[in-house]
C-alpha cells in the first residue's frame, strides 16, 4: 500500500477545512445568520438596523438585553421568553473576533473603533440629514446593511445630501 495518496488526500481535506474556516471567520461578524428569529426581526429593527450580532461581543449583547427598559433613551421592554429567546440568539452568534473583542463606549455600536475608522470621512450634517437621522440607520447609505452587506460596492447617496459631502461615496 502506497501512503503518499492517503497522506495527500488529508493534507488537501486539511487545506480546505482551514481554507472554509478563515472564511466564516472572516464574515461572521457582519453578515447576518441565517437563523433570524422572527422576533428579532419583529422587535428590534422596527426602531433600527437589525444589526449582524457579530458586530458586538457578547459581554455588549448581554447588557444591552438586560437593560431593555431604558434602552438608549426608549422602553424597548419585552416579554421574558422572548428576551430569554434573543438573549440566546445574540450570544450565540456574538463577534469573537479582533475587530470586536472590546465592547465599545455605552455597547453602541456606531462608537465602536472599527465603525468610526470606517466613517471618519462622513461630514457631521450627514449625520442629520432627514434621510439619515443618525449613525445607527446603516440602510440609508448601505442598501445590503439589513443582509449584513456593507460593501463599498453597495452604497447608495443618502436622499438630500450636498454635493460637497459626496466625496466618501465617490471613492
Amino acid at each position: 500500500m502506497n501512503p503518499a495518496p492517503t497522506a495527500l488526500r488529508l493534507l488537501l481535506a486539511l487545506s480546505a477545512s482551514l481554507g472554509a474556516m478563515s472564511h466564516a471567520q472572516a464574515d461572521s461578524g457582519r453578515l447576518m445568520p441565517r437563523d433570524v428569529p422572527a422576533a428579532y426581526a419583529q422587535e428590534c429593527a422596527a426602531c433600527h438596523t437589525a444589526y449582524a450580532p457579530g458586530m458586538l461581543p457578547a459581554r455588549s449583547w448581554q447588557r444591552i438585553m438586560s437593560t431593555l427598559g431604558k434602552h438608549y433613551g426608549t422602553d424597548a421592554s419585552l416579554d421574558a421568553a422572548t428576551v430569554q429567546q434573543l438573549s440566546g440568539w445574540l450570544q450565540a452568534n456574538a463577534g469573537t473576533y479582533q475587530r470586536v473583542a472590546e465592547a465599545p463606549p455605552e455597547d453602541r455600536i456606531t462608537r465602536s473603533a472599527w465603525f468610526v475608522r470606517k466613517h471618519d470621512e462622513i461630514a457631521a450634517p450627514v449625520w442629520k440629514l432627514a434621510s439619515v437621522k443618525s449613525a445607527a440607520n446603516c440602510a440609508a447609505c448601505h442598501s445590503g446593511a439589513n443582509q449584513g452587506d456593507f460593501a463599498e460596492r453597495s452604497l447608495k447617496l443618502p436622499a438630500g445630501l450636498e454635493p460637497r459631502h459626496s466625496r466618501p461615496w465617490k471613492d
